[in-house]
């Protein structure tokens, strides 16, 4: 069984270049006029929940991420996903 050493020496610099680019992403976010929407206030969401010191955080971070709504649209308002649940879906 791998230590805490060896995941750390395996997956700190990838976590690292990943933490990097979120805060990157937000700085762009950050530096540009107009309201945020469901999608920035969803990922605020869940990174905080990556500062919980408990396990099961990937799947909370997932969870606080998908549209949990159960009713289907009549129509999709446009093509694809938002990677966000719209916060009506709450």
């Amino acid at each position: 069984m791998p230590s805490k050493t060896d995941i750390l020496d395996q997956y700190f610099i990838p976590a690292r270049h990943q933490l990097i680019d979120v805060a990157a992403f937000l700085d762009r976010v950050d530096r540009h006029e107009g309201e945020e929407d469901f999608r920035i206030r969803a990922l605020r969401g869940a990174i905080s929940i990556l500062l919980d010191d408990r396990p099961g955080r990937a799947q909370a971070v997932l969870e606080a991420l998908s549209d949990h709504s159960a009713e289907p649209l009549d129509a999709a308002p446009f093509q694809g996903a938002h990677g966000a649940p719209p916060e009506s879906a709450k």
